[in-house]
Protein backbone atom coordinates (compact mmCIF):
# COMPACT_ATOMS: atom_id res chain seq x y z
CA UNK A 1 0.00 0.00 0.00
CA UNK A 2 2.86 2.60 0.84
CA UNK A 3 4.83 1.58 -2.72
CA UNK A 4 0.91 2.78 -4.52
CA UNK A 5 0.94 5.69 -2.53
CA UNK A 6 4.27 6.79 -3.22
CA UNK A 7 3.65 6.06 -6.71
CA UNK A 8 0.08 7.91 -6.90
CA UNK A 9 2.07 11.00 -5.16
CA UNK A 10 4.61 11.19 -7.87
CA UNK A 11 2.48 10.51 -11.22
CA UNK A 12 0.38 13.76 -9.11
CA UNK A 13 3.52 15.61 -9.08
CA UNK A 14 4.52 14.62 -12.39
CA UNK A 15 1.33 16.11 -14.17
CA UNK A 16 1.47 19.00 -12.19
CA UNK A 17 4.86 19.83 -13.61
CA UNK A 18 3.97 18.71 -16.73
CA UNK A 19 0.55 21.32 -16.72
CA UNK A 20 2.66 24.28 -15.48
CA UNK A 21 5.17 23.80 -18.81
CA UNK A 22 2.36 23.33 -20.67
CA UNK A 23 0.59 26.31 -19.22
CA UNK A 24 4.03 28.35 -20.30
CA UNK A 25 4.09 26.86 -23.81
CA UNK A 26 0.38 28.66 -24.20
CA UNK A 27 1.13 31.71 -22.51
CA UNK A 28 2.91 34.70 -24.86
CA UNK A 29 5.29 36.89 -22.48
CA UNK A 30 6.40 40.47 -23.79
CA UNK A 31 9.61 40.93 -24.56
CA UNK A 32 11.87 43.64 -24.87
CA UNK A 33 15.39 45.34 -25.50
CA UNK A 34 16.50 48.50 -23.98
CA UNK A 35 16.65 51.99 -25.14
CA UNK A 36 19.72 54.27 -25.36
CA UNK A 37 19.02 57.67 -26.19
CA UNK A 38 20.23 61.63 -24.43
CA UNK A 39 17.93 62.23 -21.24
CA UNK A 40 18.65 63.97 -18.44
CA UNK A 41 18.56 63.49 -14.79
CA UNK A 42 17.30 65.55 -11.59
CA UNK A 43 19.48 66.05 -8.83
CA UNK A 44 18.88 66.54 -5.68
CA UNK A 45 20.91 68.42 -2.82
CA UNK A 46 20.42 69.52 0.35
CA UNK A 47 20.71 73.13 1.24
CA UNK A 48 21.27 75.76 3.97
CA UNK A 49 20.14 79.44 3.02
CA UNK A 50 21.69 82.48 3.95
CA UNK A 51 21.41 86.00 3.24
CA UNK A 52 23.46 87.59 1.05
CA UNK A 53 24.46 90.41 3.76
CA UNK A 54 23.37 89.34 7.63
CA UNK A 55 24.87 90.93 9.56
CA UNK A 56 25.47 91.84 13.96
CA UNK A 57 24.36 95.83 14.89
CA UNK A 58 26.45 96.10 18.44
CA UNK A 59 27.30 99.21 20.48
CA UNK A 60 30.03 101.57 20.00
CA UNK A 61 29.71 103.51 23.21
CA UNK A 62 28.29 102.26 26.54
CA UNK A 63 25.47 103.66 27.89
CA UNK A 64 21.74 103.90 28.77
CA UNK A 65 19.36 102.54 25.54
CA UNK A 66 17.18 105.74 25.65
CA UNK A 67 14.76 105.06 22.07
CA UNK A 68 14.20 102.19 20.17
CA UNK A 69 12.82 103.70 16.27
CA UNK A 70 12.00 100.21 14.80
CA UNK A 71 9.83 97.00 15.60
CA UNK A 72 11.11 93.10 15.21
CA UNK A 73 10.75 92.20 11.19
CA UNK A 74 10.48 95.82 10.21
CA UNK A 75 12.02 96.65 6.72
CA UNK A 76 14.40 99.50 7.31
CA UNK A 77 16.63 101.85 5.07
CA UNK A 78 19.95 102.26 4.20
CA UNK A 79 21.02 105.16 6.95
CA UNK A 80 17.57 104.83 8.94
CA UNK A 81 17.75 105.75 12.77
CA UNK A 82 17.41 102.66 14.77
CA UNK A 83 18.50 102.82 17.92
CA UNK A 84 19.58 106.41 20.57
CA UNK A 85 22.21 105.69 23.61
CA UNK A 86 21.66 108.44 26.00
CA UNK A 87 23.63 110.94 24.88
CA UNK A 88 23.75 113.61 27.33
CA UNK A 89 27.18 112.45 28.72
CA UNK A 90 28.84 112.96 25.27
CA UNK A 91 26.96 115.72 24.39
CA UNK A 92 28.88 117.70 27.81
CA UNK A 93 32.28 116.55 26.08
CA UNK A 94 31.33 117.82 22.97
CA UNK A 95 30.58 121.12 24.25
CA UNK A 96 33.64 121.13 26.42
CA UNK A 97 35.88 120.34 23.76
CA UNK A 98 33.74 122.91 21.53
CA UNK A 99 34.62 125.52 23.82
CA UNK A 100 38.79 124.57 24.43
CA UNK A 101 39.14 124.64 20.63
CA UNK A 102 37.63 128.13 20.94
CA UNK A 103 39.72 129.16 23.69
CA UNK A 104 42.97 127.68 21.59
CA UNK A 105 41.40 129.67 18.39
CA UNK A 106 41.82 133.19 19.75
CA UNK A 107 45.11 132.28 21.66
CA UNK A 108 46.78 131.21 18.12
CA UNK A 109 45.53 134.16 16.44
CA UNK A 110 46.92 137.02 19.51
CA UNK A 111 49.82 135.35 19.07
CA UNK A 112 50.00 135.56 15.40
CA UNK A 113 49.47 139.25 15.64
CA UNK A 114 51.94 139.44 18.35
CA UNK A 115 54.59 137.50 16.45
CA UNK A 116 54.05 139.70 13.27
CA UNK A 117 55.19 142.48 14.97
CA UNK A 118 58.00 140.84 16.55
CA UNK A 119 56.65 140.59 20.06
CA UNK A 120 57.20 136.68 20.50
CA UNK A 121 59.40 134.60 18.70
CA UNK A 122 58.36 131.99 15.49
CA UNK A 123 58.61 128.87 17.88
CA UNK A 124 55.91 130.69 20.61
CA UNK A 125 53.61 130.77 17.35
CA UNK A 126 54.23 127.56 16.77
CA UNK A 127 53.23 126.22 20.12
CA UNK A 128 50.11 128.25 19.95
CA UNK A 129 49.15 126.90 16.40
CA UNK A 130 50.03 123.01 17.66
CA UNK A 131 47.64 123.67 20.48
CA UNK A 132 44.99 124.84 18.34
CA UNK A 133 45.33 122.03 16.60
CA UNK A 134 45.54 119.85 19.50
CA UNK A 135 42.03 121.11 20.28
CA UNK A 136 40.11 120.92 16.97
CA UNK A 137 41.38 117.28 16.98
CA UNK A 138 39.31 116.91 20.39
CA UNK A 139 36.62 118.35 19.30
CA UNK A 140 36.41 116.12 16.42
CA UNK A 141 36.85 113.31 18.66
CA UNK A 142 34.35 114.01 21.09
CA UNK A 143 32.04 114.90 18.20
CA UNK A 144 32.68 111.12 16.57
CA UNK A 145 31.36 109.77 20.27
CA UNK A 146 28.77 111.63 19.86
CA UNK A 147 27.50 110.59 16.18
CA UNK A 148 28.09 106.95 17.82
CA UNK A 149 25.16 106.94 20.65
CA UNK A 150 22.29 107.33 17.98
CA UNK A 151 22.80 103.45 15.46
CA UNK A 152 21.48 103.47 12.10
CA UNK A 153 21.17 100.89 9.44
CA UNK A 154 24.09 100.42 7.24
CA UNK A 155 22.17 99.18 4.66
CA UNK A 156 18.41 98.05 3.34
CA UNK A 157 17.67 94.92 5.45
CA UNK A 158 15.08 93.35 8.04
CA UNK A 159 15.12 93.62 11.76
CA UNK A 160 15.71 90.66 13.60
CA UNK A 161 14.73 89.82 17.34
CA UNK A 162 15.72 92.82 19.50
CA UNK A 163 18.58 91.72 22.01
CA UNK A 164 17.90 94.55 24.43
CA UNK A 165 15.29 96.53 25.98
CA UNK A 166 13.96 100.30 25.95
CA UNK A 167 16.63 101.25 29.51
CA UNK A 168 19.06 98.93 29.14
CA UNK A 169 22.25 99.42 30.37
CA UNK A 170 24.88 98.66 27.44
CA UNK A 171 27.82 98.08 27.62
CA UNK A 172 31.07 99.17 24.00
CA UNK A 173 30.36 95.98 22.06
CA UNK A 174 26.63 94.38 23.07
CA UNK A 175 24.59 92.93 20.47
CA UNK A 176 21.82 94.99 19.51
CA UNK A 177 19.96 92.94 17.14
CA UNK A 178 21.03 91.11 13.71
CA UNK A 179 19.98 93.18 9.97
CA UNK A 180 19.34 90.48 6.92
CA UNK A 181 20.00 92.10 3.01
CA UNK A 182 17.53 89.42 2.00
CA UNK A 183 17.39 90.82 -1.69
CA UNK A 184 19.51 88.22 -2.72
CA UNK A 185 20.10 84.67 -0.88
CA UNK A 186 23.17 82.59 -0.93
CA UNK A 187 22.51 78.98 -1.11
CA UNK A 188 24.92 76.73 0.02
CA UNK A 189 24.61 72.56 -0.65
CA UNK A 190 27.51 70.06 -0.78
CA UNK A 191 28.45 68.34 -3.59
CA UNK A 192 30.92 64.77 -4.16
CA UNK A 193 34.39 64.83 -5.29
CA UNK A 194 33.11 62.88 -8.62
CA UNK A 195 30.42 65.43 -9.06
CA UNK A 196 32.75 68.40 -8.68
CA UNK A 197 35.45 66.96 -11.26
CA UNK A 198 32.40 66.44 -13.56
CA UNK A 199 31.24 69.84 -13.23
CA UNK A 200 34.60 71.36 -13.84
CA UNK A 201 35.87 69.65 -16.52
CA UNK A 202 32.33 69.41 -18.70
CA UNK A 203 31.02 73.25 -17.76
CA UNK A 204 32.53 76.48 -19.36
CA UNK A 205 33.13 79.40 -17.74
CA UNK A 206 30.74 81.45 -19.80
CA UNK A 207 27.86 78.59 -19.32
CA UNK A 208 27.70 79.05 -15.19
CA UNK A 209 25.56 75.95 -14.03
CA UNK A 210 21.68 76.94 -13.39
CA UNK A 211 20.20 75.33 -10.70
CA UNK A 212 16.73 75.11 -9.12
CA UNK A 213 15.67 75.61 -5.12
CA UNK A 214 12.77 73.01 -3.64
CA UNK A 215 11.70 75.02 -0.70
CA UNK A 216 10.78 72.97 2.31
CA UNK A 217 7.04 72.92 1.55
CA UNK A 218 7.61 71.16 -1.91
CA UNK A 219 7.40 73.90 -4.14
CA UNK A 220 9.89 75.46 -6.59
CA UNK A 221 11.24 78.65 -5.95
CA UNK A 222 9.93 81.02 -8.84
CA UNK A 223 13.59 82.14 -9.66
CA UNK A 224 16.49 80.13 -10.53
CA UNK A 225 19.81 80.06 -8.93
CA UNK A 226 23.56 80.58 -10.70
CA UNK A 227 26.60 78.34 -8.94
CA UNK A 228 28.51 81.15 -8.59
CA UNK A 229 31.43 80.25 -6.19
CA UNK A 230 33.22 76.91 -5.05
CA UNK A 231 34.96 77.00 -1.85
CA UNK A 232 38.73 76.09 -1.52
CA UNK A 233 38.58 73.03 0.43
CA UNK A 234 37.37 69.45 0.13
CA UNK A 235 35.56 68.36 4.04
CA UNK A 236 37.92 65.17 4.44
CA UNK A 237 35.63 63.74 6.55
CA UNK A 238 32.53 64.10 3.93
CA UNK A 239 34.45 63.74 1.09
CA UNK A 240 32.79 67.02 0.04
CA UNK A 241 32.74 70.61 -1.09
CA UNK A 242 30.46 72.96 -0.93
CA UNK A 243 28.83 74.90 -3.79
CA UNK A 244 27.30 78.35 -3.39
CA UNK A 245 24.22 79.59 -6.05
CA UNK A 246 22.77 82.77 -5.87
CA UNK A 247 19.38 83.41 -5.95
CA UNK A 248 17.16 86.73 -6.82
CA UNK A 249 14.17 87.38 -3.84
CA UNK A 250 12.42 90.09 -4.99
CA UNK A 251 9.53 89.48 -3.13
CA UNK A 252 11.19 88.64 0.12
CA UNK A 253 9.83 84.79 0.24
CA UNK A 254 13.32 83.65 1.21
CA UNK A 255 14.88 84.24 5.04
CA UNK A 256 18.04 83.91 6.58
CA UNK A 257 18.46 80.48 8.03
CA UNK A 258 15.87 78.36 6.10
CA UNK A 259 16.68 75.30 4.57
CA UNK A 260 15.51 72.96 1.33
CA UNK A 261 16.60 71.30 -1.84
CA UNK A 262 18.73 72.04 -4.33
CA UNK A 263 17.89 70.43 -8.10
CA UNK A 264 20.55 70.14 -10.54
CA UNK A 265 19.73 69.04 -14.05
CA UNK A 266 22.67 66.49 -14.99
CA UNK A 267 22.20 66.10 -18.88
CA UNK A 268 23.23 62.25 -20.08
CA UNK A 269 24.19 61.14 -23.17
CA UNK A 270 23.39 57.77 -24.76
CA UNK A 271 22.15 56.71 -21.42
CA UNK A 272 21.08 53.00 -21.34
CA UNK A 273 17.57 52.42 -19.93
CA UNK A 274 14.76 49.56 -18.97
CA UNK A 275 12.04 50.02 -16.86
CA UNK A 276 11.82 49.31 -13.36
CA UNK A 277 9.49 46.68 -13.49
CA UNK A 278 11.88 44.63 -15.87
CA UNK A 279 13.62 43.94 -12.81
CA UNK A 280 13.35 41.87 -9.37
CA UNK A 281 15.61 42.19 -6.21
CA UNK A 282 17.88 39.25 -4.76
CA UNK A 283 19.06 40.93 -1.06
CA UNK A 284 20.78 44.18 -2.09
CA UNK A 285 21.05 43.32 -6.18
CA UNK A 286 19.06 43.73 -9.08
CA UNK A 287 18.74 41.44 -11.79
CA UNK A 288 16.58 40.77 -15.02
CA UNK A 289 15.58 37.73 -17.00
CA UNK A 290 17.89 37.83 -20.25
CA UNK A 291 16.30 35.85 -22.77
CA UNK A 292 18.65 34.19 -25.44
CA UNK A 293 18.83 33.01 -29.33
CA UNK A 294 17.07 29.97 -28.26
CA UNK A 295 13.71 31.68 -26.10
CA UNK A 296 15.23 30.16 -22.67
CA UNK A 297 16.02 33.18 -20.16
CA UNK A 298 18.91 33.81 -17.94
CA UNK A 299 19.15 35.31 -14.78
CA UNK A 300 21.50 38.69 -15.10
CA UNK A 301 22.69 41.16 -11.92
CA UNK A 302 22.61 44.33 -13.25
CA UNK A 303 24.15 47.70 -12.09
CA UNK A 304 22.01 50.85 -11.41
CA UNK A 305 23.72 53.97 -12.06
CA UNK A 306 20.91 56.53 -11.78
CA UNK A 307 16.62 56.33 -11.55
CA UNK A 308 14.14 58.26 -12.76
CA UNK A 309 9.94 57.63 -12.44
CA UNK A 310 9.83 54.16 -13.26
CA UNK A 311 13.21 53.75 -14.93
CA UNK A 312 16.37 52.70 -14.12
CA UNK A 313 19.23 54.17 -16.19
CA UNK A 314 22.23 50.69 -16.29
CA UNK A 315 25.07 51.38 -15.84
CA UNK A 316 26.99 47.56 -16.34
CA UNK A 317 25.44 44.51 -17.17
CA UNK A 318 23.50 44.63 -20.42
CA UNK A 319 24.00 46.46 -23.65
CA UNK A 320 21.31 47.73 -26.14
CA UNK A 321 20.66 44.45 -28.29
CA UNK A 322 19.82 42.72 -24.99
CA UNK A 323 16.09 41.03 -25.03
CA UNK A 324 14.65 41.24 -21.31
CA UNK A 325 11.90 40.01 -20.06
CA UNK A 326 9.16 42.64 -19.49
CA UNK A 327 6.36 41.23 -17.43
CA UNK A 328 5.90 37.74 -15.50
CA UNK A 329 8.67 38.02 -13.84
CA UNK A 330 7.21 35.68 -11.09
CA UNK A 331 5.71 33.02 -13.28
CA UNK A 332 9.36 31.70 -14.70
CA UNK A 333 12.70 31.07 -13.40
CA UNK A 334 16.17 30.74 -14.96
CA UNK A 335 16.25 28.55 -17.91
CA UNK A 336 12.58 28.37 -18.48
CA UNK A 337 11.73 28.28 -22.39
CA UNK A 338 8.70 30.64 -23.52
CA UNK A 339 7.29 31.71 -26.23
CA UNK A 340 6.89 35.77 -26.36
CA UNK A 341 5.92 38.96 -28.44
CA UNK A 342 8.45 41.36 -28.88
CA UNK A 343 7.65 45.07 -28.17
CA UNK A 344 9.68 47.76 -29.37
CA UNK A 345 11.44 49.77 -26.75
CA UNK A 346 9.98 53.34 -27.93
CA UNK A 347 6.24 51.85 -27.30
CA UNK A 348 7.40 50.14 -23.90
CA UNK A 349 8.88 53.63 -23.01
CA UNK A 350 6.48 56.53 -24.73
CA UNK A 351 4.19 56.48 -21.33
CA UNK A 352 6.82 56.12 -18.74
CA UNK A 353 7.44 59.94 -18.83
CA UNK A 354 11.07 59.88 -19.89
CA UNK A 355 12.88 63.06 -20.27
CA UNK A 356 14.21 63.87 -23.10
CA UNK A 357 17.31 66.39 -23.78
Amino acid sequence: MTCLGVIALLMASSCQSSEKEDDKKDVKFLVTSPISMDTSLLKEYVCQIRSIRHIEIRTLEKGYLQNIYVDEGQFVKNGQLLFRIMPKLYEAETNIAKAEAELAEIEYKNTKGLADGNVVSKNELAMAKAKFRKAKAELSLSQVHLSFTEIRAPFDGLIDRFQVRLGSLLEEGDLLVNLSDNSQMWVYFNVSESEYLDYKLKTKKDEPLKVELKMANGELFSHSGVVGTIEADFNNETGTIPFRATFTNPDGLLRHGETGNIQVEVPLKNALIIPQKATYEILDKKYVFMMDENNTLHAKQITIGAELPHLYIISAGLNRNDKILLDGLRKVKSGDVIHYTFQEPKSVYSHLNLPSQ
